[in-house]
């Protein structure tokens, strides 16, 4: 088992050197074809220049293109961590509740809703220092995307992959989402238990304040950011990110959701926590932070990777190798190379 780390990031920005160099390439390839061309026939050129080879050209700008993107990914300097430590944090468990209902699709915040959600989770994330975290999805029903942990990078692989068609339940069941969450508490010495719940509020039912009084009973705080706009939005119907329609209803009008307020600031009151508007992302990763910063925090074992090694002499290596291969890739026909005859050039 063991942990990929990429130091310099930035430096992947080489990677485009490739495709430039390989259009440089076939530019350069058209001009020898025009240029070629109008000096002579093609059967005269062979005779005037038989050594020349195009599969060598090609073969030529791979080999270069392979120490480039070698060179690259050794600036980026990946790092291996393959020895797993025990540590002592201390922080709160959170757990995010996603709602990927339908309604979440509506544009009525930039991009929509729920993109909107999975950045202000994000951000939250990126906030955190020592907190352990974990993901739901909920829309009719409830489905646990990460349990608890303190792997950052898998929450927000999580969920950077959710989306309004991985449950095929529909609706905004939010007391399936809380019910869900309590079993993510399962260490009964912790006394800070948060659920953020994500969402448009809309629940048509009055289950989930119910649920959330119970929630409250057994000390996990419930936290609720309300995404969306009061006056609503049409529910886009898109495929391949082209626009078809809007979704109607049983008399063929045209759907409008709203924010629904009200049931998320009556679900947070019952859990003795606190509803924020989530249209500012700046003021809701604040509240958050001093919402965490003003409760106790409680030690916990982690284990985590550590003694990261460096990996770039690896692809240092490789790139020079394939250097050193370009040199003598030269554009005349080699012995072998005639031999193998991969285009019929020889006829």
């Amino acid at each position: 088992m063991f942990d990929f780390q990429l130091e310099e990031k930035v430096w992947f920005w080489i990677l485009l050197a490739i495709p430039v160099i390989i259009l440089l390439f076939a530019i350069l390839q058209f001009w020898k074809y025009r240029t070629q061309k109008r000096f002579a026939n093609s059967k005269i050129l062979k005779r005037l220049s038989p050594n020349q080879s195009l599969f060598k050209s090609i073969l030529k700008i791979v080999v270069l293109s392979l120490a480039v993107a070698c060179f690259a990914i050794a600036l980026v300097n990946p790092k291996i961590g393959t020895k797993l430590e025990t540590v002592k944090r201390q922080g709160v468990d959170i757990v995010f509740a996603v709602d990927v209902s339908k309604s979440m699709l509506a544009e009525d915040v930039a991009p929509n809703r729920l993109e909107k959600s999975k950045q202000l989770v994000t951000q939250i994330i990126n906030s955190l220092a020592s907190d352990r975290v974990g993901i739901i999805a909920y829309a009719g029903k409830a489905f646990p995307q990460l349990p608890i942990t303190t792997d950052y990078s898998s929450a927000k692989m999580f969920l950077n992959n959710m989306n309004t068609d991985m449950l095929s339940s529909q609706g905004t069941a939010i007391n399936e989402a809380i019910e869900l969450a309590k079993t993510y508490f399962d260490d009964e010495e912790q006394t800070n238990r948060v659920l953020i719940i994500i969402s448009d509020g809309e629940d048509h039912s009055d289950v989930a304040s119910n649920v959330a009084d119970e929630a409250s009973d057994e000390g996990i705080r419930i936290f609720t950011i309300g995404v969306g706009d009061v006056k609503g939005g049409p529910i886009p119907i898109k495929r391949n990110g082209v626009l078809l329609n809007y979704k109607k209803d049983n008399q063929g009008e045209t759907v409008v959701t709203k924010l629904n307020e009200e049931t998320l600031r009556n679900i947070a009151d019952e859990a003795n926590g606190a509803y924020i508007n989530g249209n500012n992302t700046a003021d809701v990763i604040k509240e958050i932070k001093d919402i965490l910063n003003r409760m106790d925090k409680t030690e916990f074992e982690a284990k985590e990777f550590a003694d990261y090694k460096d990996q770039f002499q690896w692809f240092l290596g490789f790139g020079i190798f394939f250097l050193f291969l370009d040199i003598f890739f030269l554009e005349r026909k080699t012995a072998w190379l005639k031999r193998l005859n991969l285009f019929n050039e020889n006829f």
